[in-house]
């Protein structure tokens, strides 16, 4: 079993930065590849970012170039790094770990992006 914790989340104004980080527990050599969701009110989930063991990302168009996201293999620990802000990335933003047959999910955490 792998377990996932989101932190770094807060109130950030439009234009500023924020790091999120998701750290892994458990059985951690299940994890294959590691990603970022997010869901604002209203909405349905969306897949914001996504990470290989080897290194390797891809972006959702609306993160392109704002976002990038990284992981540090030996912490075990995921980062997505959030910079010019837009009030329309405000959402819960959820960790999520590919263990081959299964998905583990974090509990998420809220970023609010608000003058």
């Amino acid at each position: 079993q792998v377990q996932l914790v989101e932190s770094g989340g807060g109130l950030v104004q439009p234009g500023g930065s924020l790091r999120l980080s998701c750290a892994a527990s458990g059985s951690v050599f299940r994890i294959n590849d590691m990603g970022w969701y997010r869901q604002a009110p209203g909405k349905e989930r969306e897949w914001v970012a996504i990470i290989t063991r080897s290194g390797n990302a891809n972006y959702g168009e609306s993160v392109k170039g704002r976002f990038t996201i990284s992981r540090d293999n030996a912490k075990n620990t995921m980062y997505l790094q959030m910079d010019s802000l837009k009030p329309e990335d405000t959402a819960v933003y959820y960790c999520n770990a590919n263990l081959g047959l299964t998905f583990a999910w974090g509990q998420g955490t809220q970023v609010t992006v608000s003058s």
